[in-house]
Parts: structure tokens; sequence; C-alpha cells
């Protein structure tokens, strides 16, 4: 089986005799039997602690989960900054994390109810793996955009039935957060947890217009919201 991986500016290609293994397997055999030089990262094994994302054929996959096929084209993921071969730069993690404060910052004591965990449940599940950053366009006309993962994860603590206030958190995600995204959906199917960022995102633009946030975009086309124009005779 023939891997081709793209190692900086050049697209270097592997032949290995194994099958029905995933492809970390494959970069390890390659790593350890073929070429060391060869750089990626891994950790679990499982599909649980997302450090091995990258992207096959276009695509933003977790090499620890995915089974490769012939002539199968591997590349860091996209976005951010490439340290060596597979392995990237994540400090957008955390740098998105803060500036949304994606982060319990009050919440009220006691039980649960099965049905109020369950509200939360599906974005708690997120592995950091930066799957939706990479598959995210917006990223291409604005490297600030906020981002799928910090935007869900803004919406588990605003959705999160302890949290006492969700205000703050509301306010964080108005400038280059909510209102910047496309509602593409590119994110939603390369997520191995399966979240669905744009679903809420969706929630938290109606959760703005409650508190009396609008689209800034909509608002300047009319005018800022105040000029709709002189009549015509």
């Amino acid at each position: 089986m023939e891997i081709k991986i793209v190692r900086g500016s050049e697209t270097q290609s592997y032949n290995v005799e194994l099958e029905n293994v995933t492809l970390l397997s494959i970069l390890n055999h390659i790593k350890t039997k073929i070429d060391p030089t060869l750089t990626y990262s891994h950790g679990c094994r499982s599909g649980v602690c997302g450090s091995c994302a990258v992207r096959v054929n276009g695509r933003e996959q977790l090499m620890c989960e995915y089974k490769p096929s012939e002539g199968d084209v591997v590349e860091p993921i996209r976005n951010t900054r490439v340290v060596r071969d597979l392995v990237v730069d994540s400090g957008m993690v955390e740098r998105f994390n803060r500036v949304a404060n994606t982060w319990s910052e009050g919440s009220r004591e006691g039980a649960v109810s099965e049905e109020d965990a369950s509200h939360i449940e599906t974005q708690s599940d997120c592995i950091l793996c930066t799957s939706c950053y990479s598959a995210c366009p917006v990223y291409a006309v604005n490297p600030d955009f906020i981002g799928p993962y910090a935007l869900t994860r803004v919406w588990r603590y605003v959705n999160d039935s302890r949290e006492e206030s969700s205000a703050d958190k509301i306010a964080a995600v108005q400038t280059n957060g909510i209102w910047d995204c496309t509602l593409c959906g590119e994110c939603v199917p390369v997520c191995p947890q399966n979240i669905a960022p744009k679903q809420d995102i969706t929630m938290l633009r109606m959760k703005s217009a409650m508190l009396g946030y609008q689209d800034p975009n909509a608002a300047m086309a009319f005018g800022g919201g105040l000029d709709f124009g002189s009549p015509m005779f």
C-alpha cells in the first residue's frame, strides 16, 4: 500500500505491507522501520485524547481510528502553524477558550436532573482534536474567529442549568464570534464525537437576540439599523 505524507513543501511516498490497520499503526511502522525522521502526534490510541488529528484526502480524521486506502494523502490540519511534518501548534485552543470564557464562572450547588444533564452532555464530549477548526473556512478571511469548538463550549455553559449568569459569556462571543460564522456546517461531519457546532452557534444567536444583541452585518445592511433610506419622489 502506498501512503503519501505532506512534509512541509514536499510530499513523500511510503510503501508499506500492512492491511486492515489504522493510519496510526502505519505511521508507527514507517517511523520504526523506514523513516525515523517522520514526526507526528498521538496519545491514547482510542479516539479519546484527540491529539492525532490530521487531514486525509482533504478531510479531517483521527489517525487512531481511520483505516487507510491505497494512495491516501496525509497532511497536517489547517488554520494553524505547522511545527514539523504532521505536528501543529495547538495553542489556538487555549487562546480562543480564554477569549470566549469557556469555563464555569459561578454555579449553583445541588443535584442536576437527567433531563438538564442531557442538554449539555454532547457538548461536554469534545476531545479538543481541533478538527472543526481545521475544517472551518472562516479562518481564510478572519484568523481571529473564535471558532467552532470554543463556541460550542460556550453553549455548553450557557445551557447549563447550574450556571448563575450567562450574560458575560454571551457578550464575549459577539465580536469575532457567533455572527462571523457562515453556518456552512463544514465543522459538523468531521467531529469524531458527533458534536454539531453549527447548531450550537445557532442557539447562541437566538439567546443573544433574546438579550438584545443583533447581527452587526444585518444592521449595516440597513445603515446601522437606523437609516432605512430616504423616500424617492
